[in-house]
């Protein structure tokens, strides 16, 4: 299967750590048995799914006023993936 060129995920209206794990599951094709916390979420673009060349998060800055921590830990498990597998990770672009 071909690597996805580009997705683009827009995070501004999510209010939970909930829906931010649905929306990133279904855009990203997660399996259903995603665990939906952030562990699984390394996992699942590590091992389980090919990353696109280029993911790019729109309104990010909302995300992280409405969850710093949340976006803080999605942010950290994506540069953990460009430091250790960078030939696989997706180029992430904070819009």
């Amino acid at each position: 299967m071909q690597r996805l060129e580009r997705v683009v995920i827009d995070v501004g209206d999510v209010a939970s750590a909930g829906e931010l794990h649905q929306l990133l599951m279904t855009a990203l094709g997660f399996p259903g048995f995603y665990g939906r916390n952030w562990n699984a979420f390394r996992d699942a673009i590590t091992g389980l799914v090919e990353m696109p060349e280029v993911l790019r998060l729109e309104r990010w800055q909302q995300l992280v006023a409405a969850l710093p921590r949340d976006a803080g830990w999605m942010k950290q498990c994506l540069d953990d993936m460009q430091r250790q597998f960078p030939e696989f990770a997706a180029k992430v672009e904070y819009a």
